[in-house]
């Protein structure tokens, strides 16, 4: 339980810069937006991973391949890789249009990069205040957000049908 509190009080300090005794505190940039999302990312990939890696395992051409005496490193480049590109193509898309709404939504929030960087998040929290006398402030920032994100969806579902057919 301790270590669970120290570990989300030092996680919000060094991301959000939430810390109300100042021990963790960074000021917003980049790096740590980064490092964050990296950190809240990596257990669900590594599983994703180990999920296909353990399925690919049992498949017959790794047992051919381990039948004719190949090392595990051939297996793993040679068997398991190529078979395991095309999913984590597709997670791989899906993951940049969910950490791009994530991005945005800390932009509007203030909680993202410093204010001096632009981002789309930090535009249209900008562009709301002149919603009614400038709608394109807040909606072409808006309308990026949602083309990108839309964008990379497709791509993903086009890649993951593709990837079906074999």
């Amino acid at each position: 339980g301790a270590v669970l509190v120290v570990g989300l009080w030092a996680y919000s300090g060094l991301a959000f810069n939430a810390d109300p005794f100042g021990v963790w505190g960074m000021s917003p940039n980049l790096l740590n937006v980064f490092v964050a999302v990296v950190f809240v990312n990596a257990p669900t990939v590594f599983r994703i991973v180990r999920g296909i890696t353990m399925d690919i395992k049992t498949r017959d051409y790794v047992a051919a391949a381990q039948t004719r005496g190949e090392g595990p490193w051939y297996i793993m480049l040679w068997e398991i890789l190529p078979n395991a590109r095309g999913p984590l193509i597709v997670d791989f898309c899906l993951r940049i249009g969910y950490t791009t709404i994530l991005l945005g939504t800390l932009g509007f929030f203030g909680l993202g990069v410093a204010p001096e960087s632009p981002d789309w998040g930090s535009t249209i929290n900008q562009g709301r205040r002149l919603l009614t006398v400038y709608p394109h402030a807040a909606l072409a920032p808006a309308l990026a957000l949602m083309s990108l994100v839309l964008g990379l969806n497709l791509l993903a579902d086009g890649l993951r049908e593709e990837s079906l057919k074999d």
